[in-house]
């Protein structure tokens, strides 16, 4: 075989094939508005990060800044202003993308407090999704209760990322409780190259085998996590996920 025949080959195999997520069109889990959480811490790693994400295909993103009471402490005021800004430093910097911005709540008491006192609380979507993240290791009490108090305000809360949460893996009767009442699951793209855990990755897969997964997103925080990202079109689990009928399309 010929080194130009060699070379061809090499190219087209599944290790260096590029990321192409323009078949997701909008990521709807990000940290990209500078300084406010413990995603990008600037300006200038934003404008990178964006048209990264911009070169991969993707057409809009929702950028979802933490919002937790003893960390970050973010208002929709605060999210309003950062995204402004950053739609300035974007247009500036020519990159052809929507953005847009909800949050990615951490759901405590304090949370809680918030539904039960209809403070207005950050959505997306045309039925008002709400992205709600917990603590990995352990079930909130108020789990199912938050979920339902935010349904009765008219709020559809999605679950982010639940294939990292350790108490999911082990309590059969929270997940299957989970699904009865229809909320929608949101996977981490990130999930399937394995980058949190062997058994995140397979509990992601447990996830897609089921047909549980309604939304994707890329959660990019840094670098680090779109050059692991590139990994992906080498998961056939990538494969299996690009044809669901997943809801990033009609945002």
């Amino acid at each position: 075989m010929s080194i130009i025949k060699l070379f061809k080959k090499f190219n087209q195999s599944p290790k260096n094939k590029p990321l192409d997520l323009s078949w997701l069109r909008a990521d709807m889990h990000s940290h990209l508005i500078p300084g406010i959480d413990d995603g990008s811490q600037s300006m200038e790693e934003s404008i990178e990060l964006i048209s990264r994400l911009s070169g991969y295909g993707l057409k809009k993103l929702i950028i979802t800044p933490h919002i937790m009471s003893e960390f970050f402490k973010n208002t929709p005021e605060i999210i309003g202003a950062g995204l402004e800004k950053l739609r300035m430093a974007v247009k500036e910097a020519g990159i052809d993308i929507e953005l847009d911005a909800a949050a990615e709540y951490y759901l405590d008491e304090v949370f809680y407090e918030k539904i039960e006192n209809k403070e207005p609380i950050l959505s997306f979507g045309s039925n008002k999704m709400v992205l709600v993240e917990t603590g990995f290791m352990s079930k909130p009490h108020i789990l199912l209760d938050t979920f339902f108090k935010m349904e009765m305000l008219g709020y559809q809360p999605v679950f982010a990322h639940p294939e990292r949460y350790i108490y999911l893996h082990q309590e059969v009767e929270t997940l299957d409780a989970l699904i009865d009442r229809n909320i929608p699951f949101q996977l981490n793209l990130l999930s399937l190259t394995g980058y949190y855990s062997k058994g995140v990755k397979k509990f992601a897969e447990k996830l897609i085998d089921r047909n549980l997964v309604k939304l994707a997103g890329t959660d990019c925080h840094n670098e680090k996590y779109l050059n692991a990202m590139e990994r992906l079109p080498h998961s056939k689990y990538y494969d299996k996920l690009q044809e669901m009928d997943l809801w990033n399309k009609e945002l």
